[in-house]
């Protein structure tokens, strides 16, 4: 999961980007990267880390331009270097940068055909600079020297015809604008919107409707599936869908652990959306738990707090705050080894005892991947005195990978692969665990916005909606996705990085 932003501006863009990167860091904490565009002279900065520690000073004053994009970055398969970081850039044709949020599920086979077809060479083990590539050719098939929309739309078709998988793009093009567009299934989340400045309007391009808001930014619509938007440098718009076949399947994913709750994504508020997630879960414990008795309903923060919140109201249980969190810690879903995970949770999170001493309580989280950081917090509590231990989570069982941009492992670390909720209770050290259906999970999403007939909820129910995935591409990236090819990636990378400051 990565989150991009592009702007065109009528005046320096820096800052905008800078900050809309700042809103959109939760959705990745590995890079960051901000390419401008003055005329046709590009300056691009980007690194590893945080948006506030790869940019300082001397790097945002170097950022000249009217123009640019911006991307935050976690990884999903392949390395975390920071060569990886984007955007990425080609000078042919025109001089092109691109920053994506997704993943390429024919990576392999189009990074063939960039080589052998194309006469490309791709730098990275990222399938960005593919789809850059990809587009690239496209748009230098066309052969044309002076660019127009046309051009652009119909090179935005070819990256729909080869490219498979999830992708939301916004791509620079050289002195002539920006360009926005996203796979025929939407799945993943892209917004633009418009404001009024020094007597002209500004445009926006981001993966969520908080870093178009908090700019100042009226939201003016969602990308479409295979729709593309072209921005030109002196703010006249363009749109086109691109796709001969588009529908809308939004990653569930998104509304319960990703977005901001005071994002809106494709017409959905994320936190009502998780509101009635909360809602739909206390009827279900209310059916089930008819013998146990809850004293008190504790969120895991930040993301599971609105689904607790309006489940202890629907319960008619006191609500409390029994851990603090330590805001500096990075996400340990995203955390590349288990070591590393294992060791940052209990960095991140300390117990209130008064809060648990003696008590029933009812923990409350978005979901359960792996398991490490519910059976840490569970401890936690039992160590803070709590009586008894109950877990709700607000997802169902996570027991497929998801292959469109999300980093979940490999099915054997998965705790919901092959067990059942007593199973997994008795791995976490739950004295009772109860899941969301599927079915509510929809449910408290769609009521958002009636109009979407599905989501993609593979790593819940297993249903890929590109169609192409097979067993064998699971296999290859469960062997790229384990904690221990993980670690000895890191390992490598650690090397080479000893070997450069040792030179």
């Amino acid at each position: 999961m990565c989150g991009i932003v592009g702007i065109v501006g009528r005046g320096p863009v820096n800052q905008s980007l800078y900050d809309a990167l700042t809103l959109l860091q939760h959705r990745g904490q590995d890079a960051a990267g901000i390419v401008t565009s003055d005329g046709n002279r590009l300056s691009l900065r980007k690194d590893n880390g945080l948006v506030s520690d790869v940019f300082h000073t001397r790097h945002m004053l170097r950022l000249f331009g009217r123009m640019g994009i911006g991307h935050v970055r976690y990884p999903t398969a392949g390395s975390s270097a920071s060569a990886e970081a984007q955007p990425f850039y080609v000078n042919m044709p025109y001089g092109i940068t691109l920053a994506h949020n997704g993943n390429l599920t024919n990576a392999e086979q189009l990074k063939g055909e960039v080589f052998r077809d194309d006469l490309r060479h791709v730098n990275t083990e990222s399938d960005s600079e593919i789809l850059l590539n990809v587009f690239a050719h496209e748009l230098w098939s066309q052969g044309k020297h002076k660019l127009t929309e046309q051009e652009l739309f119909a090179a935005v078709r070819g990256v729909h015809e080869r490219c498979r998988g999830a992708y939301a793009v916004v791509a620079m093009i050289t002195g002539y604008g920006i360009l926005a567009f996203r796979d025929p299934n939407g799945i993943r989340p892209l917004v633009y919107g418009m404001r009024e400045n020094d007597g002209g309007k500004e445009y926006i391009v981001a993966s969520e409707s908080v870093a178009v808001q908090a700019l100042g930014f009226r939201i003016i619509a969602d990308v479409q599936p295979g729709e593309a938007v072209f921005i030109t440098s002196d703010g006249t718009v363009y749109q086109q869908q691109c796709a001969k076949n588009p529908q809308l399947v939004p990653c569930i994913f998104e509304h319960v652990y990703f977005a901001r709750p005071d994002s809106i994504i494709d017409g959905i508020s994320v936190y009502q959306a998780r509101m009635r997630m909360g809602e739909m879960l206390a009827q279900k414990i209310k059916r089930n738990f008819t013998n146990e008795h809850i004293d008190v309903v504790i969120p895991i923060p930040d993301t599971s707090r609105t689904a607790a919140l309006e489940l202890a109201h629907a319960l008619d249980l006191d609500y409390r705050e029994g851990f603090v969190k330590n805001r500096y810690i990075g996400r340990t879903f995203i955390m590349p080894g288990q070591k590393q995970r294992k060791k940052s949770v209990r960095q991140k999170l300390n117990a209130i005892d008064s809060e648990f001493k003696g008590k029933n309580v009812l923990l409350v989280d978005d979901s359960i991947v792996r398991g490490t950081t519910s059976q840490q917090i569970i401890q936690m509590a039992r160590e803070a005195g709590a009586h008894r231990v109950f877990f709700a989570s607000a997802a169902p069982p996570v027991v497929y990978p998801n292959v469109y941009g999300i980093d979940m492992p490999s099915v054997d670390e998965l705790i919901g692969h092959n067990r059942d909720e007593a199973q997994i209770a008795e791995a976490i050290g739950a004295d009772r665990l109860v899941y969301q259906d599927l079915a509510d999970l929809i449910e408290s999403c769609r009521v958002g916005n009636p109009k979407i007939q599905q989501f993609d909820a593979s790593c819940f129910d297993g249903k890929y909606v590109t169609g192409d995935i097979t067993p064998e591409y699971l296999k290859r990236i469960q062997s790229q996705r384990n904690d221990f090819s993980k670690e000895i990636q890191s390992q490598s990378e650690n090397e080479v990085m000893d070997l450069h400051n040792n030179r």
